[in-house]
């Protein structure tokens, strides 16, 4: 990665510009048996996507404020990716209340009608299918993201120096996250071309840092999988010998 890349949206252009064709997310869900592998080049594809139908579609601004009610998912990856992109604050388990806009998986509909702003809903279902119909309130995500754009800009340039993420209580800055993302890298050995599983939910830091932004600061890729509890200890040996696991963190 590039030492002038100064927030998460940086790393991951400056990702794509290395190597847009390797695995970057490899996702599992042990609950239901879904894998799902995203190259660079997909994943910023969604993120490009995501950031365009947070500016346009949902009016999102930098500065705004947006509750996260997601688990460790891969498309909670991309909504992360592309706040970053716009500017917007991500609150990870944040209070709709108190937030501009929600965006909610199925557990946290109800509490996510508490935004009076703009709320979208993820099903999370398996090839990221849409809900049989939107949950009343909430735009379904899986119908609204296919048709935004595949390049975004910014209208407004992203500050490196303003708020990025609210996790743990703890605000950063696009910069801080950089920063802390890198230094968690070197801590764990991490380098280009590490694969990292994380069996960690996205509900702190150390979940998030593990299965998303110390793999993106340092150049490799991350096998992030939810309800891994499931698996058994010899499909979890065999899980990380086929993905060619350099290390995980359970």
């Amino acid at each position: 990665m590039n030492a002038s890349d100064r927030t998460p949206a940086d790393l991951l252009r400056s990702a794509l510009a290395a190597d847009p064709a390797r695995p970057f997310v490899t996702f599992y869900d042990d609950a239901t048996g879904e894998r799902v592998e995203l190259s660079v080049a997909t994943f910023a594809n969604w993120v490009a996507k995501t950031a365009n139908l947070l500016q346009g579609e949902l009016s999102a601004a930098p500065g705004d404020r947006l509750a996260l009610l997601l688990p460790a998912h891969w498309q909670t990856a991309v909504w992360l990716l592309a706040c970053s992109s716009v500017g917007v604050i991500a609150e990870v388990g944040g209070d709709p209340a108190a937030a501009d806009l929600v965006v909610a998986g199925p557990d946290a509909l109800e509490a996510g009608l508490a935004c009076s702003g703009e709320r979208v809903a993820l099903s999370l279902a398996p090839l990221g299918r849409r809900f049989p119909a939107a949950p009343a309130g909430y735009a379904d995500y899986a119908v609204e993201v296919p048709s935004q754009g595949d390049r975004f800009a910014p209208f407004v340039p992203v500050d490196p120096d303003a708020p990025a993420l609210v996790v743990d209580g703890v605000e950063r800055t696009g910069a801080q996250l950089v920063d802390q993302a890198r230094t968690d890298a070197a801590a764990q050995g991490l380098g280009p071309g590490s694969r990292v599983l994380s069996g960690l939910p996205y509900d702190g830091w150390e979940g998030l840092s593990t299965g998303l932004y110390a793999p993106l600061a340092a150049g490799g890729s991350v096998v992030l999988c939810r309800n891994v509890d499931q698996l058994s200890p010899e499909a979890l040996e065999k899980r990380v010998e086929s993905e060619r696991v350099t290390g995980a963190v359970l």
